[in-house]
């Protein structure tokens, strides 16, 4: 009981802070605007959660009181806010419970520069970040034909949780450092908390770290709502994918960061590699030809391949790994001439919200709205119905 009220701190010290704030203007307004589509949208919550499939949002017992994403029939997502505990409640009914609760975080020094970068940071990757795979699902699971997997959430995540580093960097010091290092906790709690749900389901899910999606898939989840007696995967596992997300995380930043300061083909490259799955990187199979159906990329870090220097790449190269990313066929090849457009689509998309972002100031970063922080459309030009 103690453990699950102290999951809420954080957000009940943010909700006390931000009424000290010096922004408070900017930043009622602006949460007045989300709560009231976020109402809105939660009317109607219920009905989506009891219609679900177990696969999509989790189980069909999903009856918890955490948030599930929505996305409004603008492309807008919405979290629905999450109820408030015993201790909000009673810090905001309450004026003395609230003076000896800003005395008590006060002396844990929950108002340092590096606790308020803790408290904003949650709010930036929940409420900015992990939010884009299900605001532009059409354009990353149809346009460029991103399996419903959790490997295709954590790319986009990981694409636009870049992208906000870029400008968080720029904060001064020490600012900018405990700005870029508690979003980076964040995100990998968030993903640890989605592996473990995949490789360990429970029934009823537990509560995540932000919140439910419908982007991916759990393939773990049983149809009939019973989990089976060693159905729970090991920790060394969840050790081992964790690894593996922490290289994708570092090489993806790499090219992206080499790809911004240089030139728009190099960005295009880190993307093409990246997010497309660097589809037809050892050329094209034509109907006529006898390549191999499956054609992928093989990870020789991680642990997943123990001796590099005696694995056969061709075969691995061959083998169907479940991923959903592999070379076109040769009766989808027409599917290539898309690329080129998508890549430029994307790289478009990055300079667009990189420039956008930085003209916003250090101030409105730090303690304004969100809305401000948003991220854009990928194809703005596109009508939404589309």
């Amino acid at each position: 009981m103690l453990r699950r009220q102290l999951r809420h701190l954080p957000r009940a010290i943010y909700q006390t802070n931000a009424a000290r704030s010096r922004c408070l203007n900017t930043a009622q307004n602006s949460q007045k605007k989300i709560y009231a589509s976020q109402a809105q949208s939660a009317k109607s919550s219920a009905a989506v959660s009891s219609s679900s499939s177990p696969s999509a949002s989790g189980s069909k017992t999903n009856t918890s009181k955490s948030p599930t994403i929505q996305v409004g029939e603008d492309g807008s997502p919405h979290i629905p806010e999450r109820p408030k505990s015993w201790l909000t409640h009673k810090v905001e009914t309450s004026p003395a419970v609230r003076y000896w609760f800003m005395k008590i975080t006060a002396l844990l020094g929950y108002h340092s520069p590096k606790q308020r970068a803790g408290l904003r940071t949650f709010l930036l990757y929940e409420r900015i970040c992990a939010v884009t795979p299900d605001a532009e699902r059409n354009f990353w699971q149809n346009e460029c034909d991103l399996p419903p997997t959790f490997q295709s959430w954590f790319i986009i995540t990981n694409l636009h949780f870049w992208m906000l580093t870029v400008r968080l960097r720029a904060l001064p010091e020490p600012h900018g450092r405990f700005y870029v290092q508690f979003l980076l906790d964040h995100f990998f709690l968030d993903i640890e908390d989605r592996i473990r749900a995949i490789l360990q389901p429970s029934i009823p899910p537990r509560d995540p770290y932000t919140f439910f999606t419908s982007f991916y898939i759990n393939p773990n989840i049983p149809k009939d709502g019973k989990l089976k007696r060693g159905s729970r995967a090991p920790e060394r596992l969840v050790t081992r994918q964790m690894k593996i997300f922490k290289e994708q995380w570092m090489g993806m930043g790499m090219w992206y960061d080499y790809g911004l300061v240089t030139n728009d083909m190099e960005l295009a490259s880190a993307v093409w590699r990246n997010l497309l799955g660097a589809r037809g990187s050892q050329g094209i199979a034509y109907p006529d030809s006898n390549p191999p159906k499956f054609r992928r990329g093989v990870n020789l870090v991680g642990g997943a391949v123990e001796n590099p220097e005696k694995i056969d790449l061709e075969k691995e190269q061959s083998r169907d790994d479940g991923s959903g990313v592999h070379d076109y066929p040769p009766d989808e090849i027409d599917k290539y001439v898309r690329y080129p457009e998508l890549m430029l689509d994307i790289v478009i998309y990055m300079r667009r919200e990189i420039a956008r972002l930085e003209k916003i100031s250090d101030e409105e970063i730090m303690e304004g709205g969100l809305e401000a922080l948003t991220f854009g459309r990928i194809r703005p030009n596109v009508p939404k119905s589309q």
